[in-house]
């Protein structure tokens, strides 16, 4: 069997997810060019955020967790009708369970953005019914998109990771049409934003079809909830709603809280979020999504040897990317913010609000990233009692952060408290693999560390001397604000590479085969 290049597949997934935030990044300039830090905004922002969270909480993370390992069980086995059998009762249960939740959230619209942000609630004016209204078209793309990462992941655990890497691009197109040509049509402009959501989840499960009809798994969807791959899949899946997602349920406790304060938090933290999500998506989502399937296999094949070895190479990874992009958001928040998203609407006291909750994110970063890479050295063994314990401690310390700083610090503290739950969860996964004896880093860590930290301090010193007054960045226009900011971006990524070469550390060695 032809070996896999964890780097080669990483890069893979890397690139289609490049290409998908730069779409996304071009849809929130749009978003906030065109609609700005307004009430609007915040409701539309809350009514995709729902069926967002929810997807990544049972698609995206616990069901990508649980089904995954189980699938490589199958496929270990060698018999491929059984293989089918497996994938087609999963379909019909899943589509099944979604149809029901989506009917129900559809019906009840109003009490889900109650629940999810009791502040629009409270306060009974235009946002909560907004909010509402946009609810009930956005939340059926909970289902086509949960059907679309259960075809993701077949492809992904049959190494076609770059289809599934690049269905989000649909979403971006779709969003980006709503709001420069179909916005004006509506009474409220950003309702085309909600039926763009809506139009999105079909268009991307659509497109990942023919490939399963190409590897011959098509689903045929049966309902198989007493099947005993079914019942196992769910039985691995529900406590992992709390050990892969508590990031995101850390990131709607912000939102919830953010209802209570003044107009326009919900949208700064939004757009903080979103630019931490570029470097998480291209490079920690992409290394986990990856990892998976592999560790999975490995376990499966009884060779701890290689599952060590492979998750200390995504380890690995994350830190030499995320440390640098960490201190680069940090460094350069307001700077970005105002590049990509102080136009128009969008004010520059918001991009200033912004660039705060950036920064506090940033700190989080390579915790974040972590999170994605220590994950599945559980879930990979079907252990799901592990981190389900860390979840609940990082949730439950996440809130008492809220509640501490978000009253001194506002949406800062919202997204502080994010950042050091998350710093707590990747602290105790590590904790747990290494106590269980299945994670042992290998020798050289420190030496390793030591030079990403002597690359770092070259990185930061030559941007903090290169980069102007804030000043200047509010003064000057779009294009001088674009070049100059991708020339520092060019010499950051420029010097830490040519300062981690010039220590010693060869990226070639990271081009692990499985």
């Amino acid at each position: 069997m032809k070996k896999l290049s964890l780097l080669k597949s990483s890069s893979v997934v890397g690139l289609m997810t490049l290409v998908s935030r730069v779409l996304g990044l071009i849809r929130d300039i749009v978003i906030a060019t065109f609609f700005g830090a307004q009430g609007a905004t915040d409701a539309y922002f809350v009514a995709q955020k729902i069926p967002n969270f929810l997807r990544r909480l049972f698609a995206e993370g616990a069901f990508a967790q649980a089904f995954v390992p189980v699938l490589a069980e199958y496929k270990a086995d060698g018999d491929q009708q059984k293989v089918k059998s497996y994938i087609n009762k999963v379909a019909g249960t899943l589509g099944g369970i979604l149809t029901l939740v989506t009917i129900l959230a559809v019906l009840g619209a109003g009490i889900v953005i109650a629940v999810f942000s009791p502040g629009f609630y409270l306060e009974g004016g235009e946002k909560y019914v907004l909010a509402t209204d946009m609810l009930r078209i956005t939340f059926p793309y909970l289902f086509f998109i949960g059907l679309t990462a259960f075809c993701g992941a077949i492809l992904n655990s049959y190494n076609q990771f770059a289809v599934p890497a690049i269905t989000p691009v649909f979403l971006n197109l779709c969003l980006i049409a709503a709001a420069m040509l179909f916005a004006p049509q509506f009474d409220v402009p950003a309702m085309a934003l909600a039926w763009g959501i809506f139009v999105a989840g079909i268009i991307q499960l659509g497109f990942q079809l023919p490939f399963l009809w190409r590897l011959n798994l098509l689903p045929k969807p049966a309902w198989g909830f007493n099947d005993p791959g079914v019942k196992k899949t769910m039985n691995l899946m529900i406590p992992a709603l709390f050990g892969v997602s508590v990031s995101q349920i850390n990131l709607l406790l912000d939102t919830q809280i953010a209802s209570f304060l003044e107009t326009g938090s919900i949208t700064w933290l939004y757009m903080s979020d979103r630019l931490l999500e570029f470097p998480l998506g291209i490079f920690g989502i992409a290394i986990a999504t990856v990892i998976l399937p592999v560790l999975s296999s490995k376990h499966a094949e009884k060779s701890p040897e290689a599952f060590n070895a492979t998750l200390d190479w995504g380890v690995k990874v994350v830190v030499l990317v995320g440390v640098p992009a960490a201190a680069g958001l940090v460094i350069l928040a307001e700077p970005l913010m105002l590049t990509l998203f102080q136009y128009k609407n969008f004010s520059l006291a918001a991009a200033y609000q912004s660039s705060l909750s950036l920064q506090a994110y940033a700190l989080g970063l390579l915790p974040f990233m972590l999170i994605k890479v220590l994950a599945p050295g559980f879930f990979a063994r079907q252990n799901t009692k592990t981190p389900v314990k860390v979840g609940i401690v990082a949730m439950v310390s996440n809130m008492g952060f809220n509640l501490l700083l978000f009253i001194p610090f506002k949406h800062v503290g919202l997204a502080m408290a994010t950042t050091l739950s998350a710093i707590l969860n990747a602290s105790l996964l590590f904790y747990y693999l290494k106590k269980e004896g299945v994670y042992r880093p290998v020798s050289g860590w420190l030496i390793w560390c030591s030079k990403i930290t002597i690359a770092l301090v070259v990185m930061v010193a030559a941007v903090s001397w290169l980069a102007p007054t804030i000043e200047w960045w509010r003064e000057n226009g779009v294009i001088d604000r674009v070049t100059y900011l991708s020339f520092l971006i060019a010499v950051a990524i420029s010097l830490y590479l040519l300062a981690i070469r010039l220590l010693g550390v060869r990226l070639k060695s990271l081009t692990q085969q499985v």
